[in-house]
């Protein structure tokens, strides 16, 4: 079923178009297909398109745009989106394998999302290993995916204090999310691993690893395998 949609404005220059409120794969890839219609169409004043879990930004020169004449536009995109909803939920990528060194110094939040879960150190890694994750949108910083649903019973809250700083390529958990740090940036997940495959890199030839839409599994490895992958200087994320 397709969701009521409102357009509402964002000050004098942004059109949210909100589909919903929920974090749901067939909600989201309506908004993703909403999105990459209307980049496609690169309608005269849009300066960008950004989607999120459950709408769409619609970015745009007041002084270029007649406000009318965009809203009837993405009405139009909406339209004819919502009867492609099946088809964008198929993945717009191969899945992406991505292996994780789990606990240790690794993931120094593993045994106590355990704790909060019931369950061994070995069944969080099960739980965050079986599932294929969808990427939902990219935010906070350049390249990181937010990727969903984790599995409940592991699904814990953000730290109450936040860490300064977190390595690059760290796996966490916030609530229902689980997502790759692709910088070194101040976080406050629950860290269960790190891989050696970074989100984000400027100086690749695709510097962004994943885009909304894209399916993810994480592979769990052992500490000599992470670091053979770390020495081979494998950071894109494909094997």
């Amino acid at each position: 079923m397709t969701a009521p949609v409102e357009i509402r404005a964002a000050g004098d220059s942004a059109l949210v178009v909100e589909l919903g409120t929920e974090i749901d794969s067939t909600l989201n890839a309506q908004v993703v297909a909403i999105a990459g219609s209307l980049r496609q169409e690169q309608i005269d004043g849009v300066r960008d398109v950004i989607s999120s879990y459950a709408s769409v930004t619609v970015c745009f020169d007041p002084l270029r745009t007649d406000l009318e004449s965009l809203i009837s536009a993405i009405t139009r995109h909406v339209t004819n989106t919502a009867t492609t909803t099946a088809t964008v939920l198929a993945p717009s990528r191969s899945p992406r394998e991505i292996p994780v060194c789990y606990g240790g110094v690794y993931g120094p939040d593993l045994e106590a999302v355990a704790n909060y879960a019931g369950c061994s150190t070995d069944d969080v890694v099960r739980l965050h290993s079986e599932v294929a994750y969808r990427v939902y949108l990219l935010g906070f910083v350049p390249g990181f995916a937010y990727m969903a649903k984790v599995n409940e019973r592991i699904a814990m809250p953000r730290r109450e204090t936040p860490r300064v700083s977190v390595l690059a390529g760290t796996v966490g958990i916030a609530d229902c999310q689980t997502g790759i740090y692709p910088s070194a940036t101040p976080g406050g997940w629950q860290l269960i691993g790190r891989s050696a495959f970074y989100p984000f890199d400027p100086n690749r030839e695709e510097p962004f690893l994943f885009t909304a839409g894209d399916t993810v599994r994480f592979v769990p490895v052992d500490e000599i395998e992470f670091r053979s992958l770390v020495g081979s200087g494998v950071t894109n994320g494909d094997s």
